[in-house]
């Protein structure tokens, strides 16, 4: 409290009513008027005393403090006596004389602001003050009698349904926050008229947006609109995806207290309008256009830009859990929209469907976002931390991670993610344990400070997870994090006027800046950290903290809480249950502690080589004997670096605590002769198709592997590593985890290499069936499972779908189509265009590949050695044609022999699975004389559902036999396929049908998973 209150109580002497407080220069902070541009600052800063508001809920939660000797809380009335200020200031939100303050009219503001820093901070911080003003967020021992309002304007007030709540001052509380929050939140509406759903990035609070000409507000304006003094002739229309989709919590907070359904409808339909753009691997870009929806920033992470966005996936779900769905009616259109000429633009508020306007939609969203992230972003080396990727492939794009991602472990704890939290939040508390602060950027490549990006600006995200996992485990590890955070504050970050921020986290050097969340998150997250009594630590109900950390939660009885059952709902609720958190050790220890990865995250950061310097070096121990909240103990560490943080005591750490063994990373590379001394493995030898990259030649190219899936094999110092491999960059192009890299069969030949030989697949074939009804040519194909895969006819066709909106500039687009058109004539049909034969005249005639699986077992043959159907385009028709066209059809052939003519006069019987054993099946095929027109194979076709997936290889388990039971001397090869009727269906109307054999490559022993050999 001493922290927050030496902040505050400067900015209120010294600052007030400006934005924020310059605690280096005691001077105010406000808008750049000058520099319109300087976003940085503009951004955030109002012009509406931005660290009172922001900070009301900071100051409601210190209310729960203890009272004094004379029984008073003099947190409580100093909570209420600011809200009393704040309405003084800036009126109580009415049209009337009341709703006129000392400084303005509520919000009534030629200032152009970012749209989701002041929903996050101005309506957020006014709603959660409002929810603790009337009791529905918990302040020890306060209990407010509510009076029913008869005093005039009370229709005015009813928007808030709030009854009067009369202070000790005499100050009559009815709801003032409430009707200034919807006035912040009405002049924040311009910003939506979008075609897209998304929000602008910002708008002017008295002008709204006349800077962006092509919004649809302005189609029908006469004579232009109000100019603002701001205005910019090329402002910019890019939004981030937390920008424009982290609004659902306050806006739906609001809707529902004020009854006004417009702010729900926007926010949720712009987190939808984000999501819904996501790509086929589930990632959502960082930057994004909000004219034409299209991603300005293919990379992604779990840091900036994405943050919030994955954050109000899970909290939506949390905080609409068991409420009602919004109205088909939306109150409050016609009353802003009076006249005909602009009721049209109420479009905006055209009601949500069900999916999204579930809480379980938004619950979805959230598996299926955290399921791509820990699919494509997550890295386990050295000790698992997040990297940035292409949002279409998952292909590494910068390896450094930023202290915004901080709250990643705090979002897993309330998913239940509880193991990945802990070890996630290691490395953060190693990071801060190394540079007392966390960078903004750390690369984890480097192992450095990330382009000089080494500022620390107060920021909560880390201080925010370690509350959350201290609430989840007990764990007195956390505690003393806290402790470490709050020294180190202390000791670098203090000021005669207030905190100050850290310009480089290596030198101390300070900033002049107190941003307002430095006390409204970090003071927050630290005292809820150590108080473990307070009544929000035990509040039972879905309220949640938003990324700004103002508390919220839906009352019930709010104007929009008609509840439904869940039985209403698209999907059911659901029942999954937290984990159980690690048990605390004997004695006291910690659990953390004793983690066997614990020095792993400590390896990574470097921090175990750092001096261990018992008495830090600091500028303040001068002062320690002035101030009360420096002590010369914040300045010692009773701990070395290996265990950390460095306020850890040593009765926490266990005596024989070990860590485990850090399995190595078995990745080389593998470099291919150069022939042509001026191709160097590079653009003429590779390129990007769909699902991966294709290499035309492997000429001086160098591939890097790393092993995949390994599991230790073996005890102590001989650990082998048993597992696949993968190809994860290829001439230092890094590729993402599930991308492809497809190589033709003749490319490869019959190399023979220990570190690259082309291995036969002796388990699945492909059978290539030539269907007898014609097709028309089409841009889709499909896959061995009969699955649409999608193709391209040309070089633009290529240049539309991997540019997937970005903006390429006109002067490269001639060079970005010379080079498709280069790889489109050099890629094989199974990957442009349909798998066909071209003839004059005929329409194209399109081949099926249906995978099979080979049998094993006493009674297993070979195939027969015929050369591999092609499934390449070819001028000659003769040459594609399979095989094999003559065709006999029989049922399970379980009880009586075949027809001798069957296997003599057919190169193909096809039998459906079932009623008899494999075995059984081959006895009853009568003795035949080989020949190349008699039978080569049978073909067994399953009608379970998993035989597709072969889940079940089939077993020969007797040595093939005639109907008279004699030994079969030219045994029979057969093969089992999928698919049921409709594959039953296709071999009785194919013209013929052949036989393509699958490849696999092998290095060191072991399978490059994802190298495909067409």
């Amino acid at each position: 409290m001493a922290m927050f209150y030496h902040g505050f109580d400067n900015y209120m002497e010294i600052a007030f009513p400006e934005d924020e407080l310059r605690p280096v220069s005691c001077t105010p902070l406000a808008r750049d008027r000058e520099n319109p541009g300087n976003i940085g600052l503009n951004d955030a800063l109002g012009n509406y005393s931005l660290t009172l508001i922001d900070n009301l809920s900071t100051l409601a939660i210190f209310a729960s403090s203890p009272p004094d000797s004379t029984g008073k809380t003099a947190a409580l009335e100093r909570f209420q006596d600011t809200v009393e200020l704040l309405v003084d200031t800036y009126g109580d939100g009415t049209k009337g004389p009341k709703g006129q303050g000392t400084r303005e009219r509520g919000f009534d503001l030629d200032s152009k602001v970012q749209v989701f820093e002041t929903v996050i901070r101005g309506v957020g911080g006014l709603l959660s003050a409002h929810l603790f003003a009337i009791g529905e967020l918990p302040i020890r021992g306060y209990a407010p009698k509510r009076e029913k309002s008869g005093t005039k304007g009370s229709s005015e007030r009813s928007k808030s349904s709030n009854p009067s709540i009369t202070w000790p001052s005499g100050f009559v509380y009815d709801g003032q926050l409430l009707r200034l929050a919807h006035d912040l939140g009405e002049r924040l509406l311009p910003a939506f008229h979008t075609t897209t759903g998304l929000p602008y990035p910002r708008v002017n609070l008295r002008h709204g947006i006349p800077f962006y000409p092509n919004s649809p507000l302005h189609h029908k304006a006469e004579g232009g609109p109000n100019r603002s003094q701001e205005e910019s002739s090329s402002e910019l229309t890019e939004n981030c995806s937390a920008g424009a989709g982290t609004l659902v919590l306050e806006l739906v907070t609001l809707s529902r207290l004020t009854g006004d359904d417009r702010f729900e409808i926007l926010g949720k339909r712009a987190f939808w309008e984000v999501w819904n753009r996501r790509s086929e691997i589930g990632l959502v870009g960082t930057g994004i256009d909000s004219e034409n929806g299209r991603w300005t920033s293919a990379t992604t992470g779990i840091g900036a830009g994405v943050d919030s966005f994955l954050e109000y996936a899970l909290k939506s779900h949390i905080l609409l859990s068991g409420q009602s769905q919004t109205t088909a009616s939306v109150s409050g259109i016609n009353k802003s929209y009076g006249d005909d000429d602009n009721r049209s633009k109420a479009s905006i508020y055209t009601p949500l469907h069900l999916e999204q306007d579930s809480p379980s939609s938004f619950l979805s969203a959230w598996h299926e976002a955290y399921a791509a992230v820990k699919r494509h972003l997550y890295r386990e080396f050295q000790h698992p931390h997040y990297i940035n990727a292409h949002i279409n492939t998952g292909s590494p794009q910068a390896l450094w991670i930023d202290s915004l991602g901080a709250y990643y472990p705090g979002l897993l704890v309330l998913a239940g993610e509880l193991d990945e939290a802990i070890e996630t939040s290691l490395l953060y508390t190693a990071l801060w344990t190394r540079y007392s602060a966390l960078p903004e950027r750390w690369s984890t490549r480097d192992g450095d400070v990330e382009g000089g990006l080494g500022w620390w600006p107060g920021r909560p995200e880390f201080i925010e997870s370690n509350y959350h996992l201290y609430r989840a485990t007990q764990d007195p590890w956390y505690l003393h994090v806290g402790e470490m955070v709050l020294r180190d504050i202390k000791r670098r970050c203090w000021t005669e006027c207030g905190w100050a921020s850290l310009q480089d986290v290596r030198t101390g050097e300070l900033a002049d800046r107190m941003e307002s969340f430095f006390l409204g998150e970090t003071a927050k997250y630290l005292y809820l950290l150590f108080d473990s009594a307070h009544p929000l630590n035990h509040l039972d109900g879905s309220f949640v903290f938003t990324t700004e950390a103002h508390p919220l939660v839906i009352p019930r009885g709010a104007p929009s809480d008609r509840r439904r059952p869940w039985s209403y709902l698209r999907e059911p609720p659901n029942h999954e249950q937290c984990p159980k958190p690690p048990a605390l050790l004997p004695f006291s220890m910690s659990a953390t502690a004793a983690r066997q990865d614990l020095f792993h995250a400590a390896s990574l950061t470097g921090l175990h080589l750092l001096p261990n310097h018992h008495t830090a070096d600091s500028p303040l121990v001068g002062f320690t004997k002035h101030h009360p909240s420096i002590t010369i103990s914040d300045l010692r560490s009773p701990t070395n670096h290996t265990f950390y943080p460095w306020t850890l005591p040593v009765n926490l750490i266990p005596s024989n605590g070990s860590c485990s063994r850090m399995a190595p990373r078995n990745n080389f590379e593998i470099q291919f002769p150069t022939n042509n001394p001026n191709i160097m493995g590079g653009q003429q030898t590779m390129g990007r198709v769909s699902g991966g990259l294709l290499i035309n030649d492997l000429d001086g190219v160098r591939l890097g592997l790393v092993e995949d899936d390994a599991e230790p094999r073996g005890d102590g110092e001989d650990l082998v590593m048993s597992g696949t491999l993968r190809i994860h960059s290829i001439g230092g192009f890094l590729l993402g985890r599930d991308e492809k890299v497809f190589i033709k069969r003749t490319t490869v030949g019959q190399m023979v290499d220990p570190n690259f030989t082309r291995v036969r697949d002796g388990t699945i074939v492909d059978l290539v069936v030539d269907p007898e009804s014609d097709v028309p040519t089409s841009n889709e194909t499909k896959d061995a499972n009969d699955q649409p895969m999608r193709t391209f006819q040309g070089p633009q066709e290529l240049l539309d779908f991997y540019s997937q909106g970005l903006t390429i500039p006109d002067n490269s687009k001639s060079e970005i189509q010379q080079l498709l058109g280069s790889i489109f004539t050099q890629l094989p049909s199974a990957l442009v265009g349909t798998t066909a034969t071209s003839t004059p005249g005929l329409k194209e005639r399109r081949l099926i590949q249906i995978p099979a699986i080979l049998p094993r077992g006493l009674g297993a043959a070979p195939l027969p050695d015929l050369e591999d159907e092609s499934a390449a385009n070819s001028e000659s028709q003769d040459k594609n044609q399979p095989e094999w066209n003559k065709i006999f059809l029989s049922d399970e052939s379980c009880d009586d022999r075949l027809s001798g003519a069957a296997p003599r006069d057919h190169q193909i019987i096809v039998m459906k699975r079932g009623g008899c054993s494999f075995s059984r099946k081959l006895a009853n095929i009568p003795s035949f004389t080989p020949d190349p027109n008699s039978l080569q194979l049978v073909i067994v076709v399953s009608y379970e559902d998993d035989a597709e997936h072969f889940s079940i290889r089939p077993i020969l388990d007797q040595d093939q036999s005639t109907p008279g039971g004699l030994t079969r001397h030219n045994r029979i090869a057969m093969v089992l396929v999928g698919g049921g009727d409709t594959t039953y269906r296709r071999f009785a109307n194919a013209r013929g049908i052949g036989l393509r054999r699958r490849y696999q490559v092998r290095s060191q022993g072991l399978r490059i998973n994802n190298l495909i050999v067409l």
